[in-house]
């Protein structure tokens, strides 16, 4: 068993009370954990020291049917406006440092350089690379300073993790910052939020 997430995008007119507009799991967001970890600081074991949004807990003005929904089991709330999700960072560094369990992969791009493609969590074939390159097994937070594993015309080299590379913007949760925006458009970016937990 593990924790799902739940949760609303709520309106709100000027002078009244917030309302649900959408249920997030209309939206179909299977289990993320890492996606998760880097928007919501809950989740999935990555060295996330700074998530988007980060368990802010619920909104003091939370509207009632969102209260009497969120039971004593639920937990890690967070909550966003659409302001906060369209200025958000999403290559801001989620830690001050790289992280000790993943690794980027660097690919050829169109000029032949090479450029980050993604991060993935270090598969076991890079850690015995790293290990007979630096002589002993290190976490890729440890490896020296410019160190890399070739394989498979990739490069693989220590990264500071950032939302794009788990929770990209235009990903699985693009419909919901899409729902968000239309919103925004009708009730203005700060009476729109989202709002989360996990159980």
């Amino acid at each position: 068993m593990g924790a799902d997430i739940d949760g609303v995008i709520e309106t709100c007119e000027p002078g009244e009370g917030w309302d649900i507009e959408i249920d997030l799991l209309d939206f179909g967001l299977v289990r993320q954990r890492f996606a998760w970890e880097c928007l919501f600081g809950f989740g999935g074991g990555l060295g996330v020291e700074r998530a988007l949004f980060d368990r802010r807990g619920l909104p003091d003005d939370v509207s009632e049917s969102v209260s009497s929904a969120c039971q004593e089991w639920h937990h890690s709330h967070s909550h966003a406006t659409w302001a906060e999700v369209a200025a958000a960072d999403w290559d801001g560094p989620l830690a001050d440092g790289p992280d000790d369990t993943c690794v980027g992969v660097w690919l050829p791009g169109p000029d032949g350089e090479l450029v980050l493609d993604h991060a993935v969590w270090a598969p076991g074939e890079v850690s015995e690379a790293a290990k007979a390159a630096f002589g002993e097994y290190l976490m890729p937070s440890e490896w020296p300073q410019g160190g890399e594993v070739r394989l498979n015309g990739a490069a693989y080299r220590p990264v500071v993790l950032t939302p794009r590379m788990f929770a990209p913007p235009d990903g699985s949760w693009g419909p919901v910052w899409a729902a968000m925006r239309e919103l925004a458009g009708v009730h203005g970016d700060e009476n729109v939020r989202l709002v989360v937990w996990f159980g």
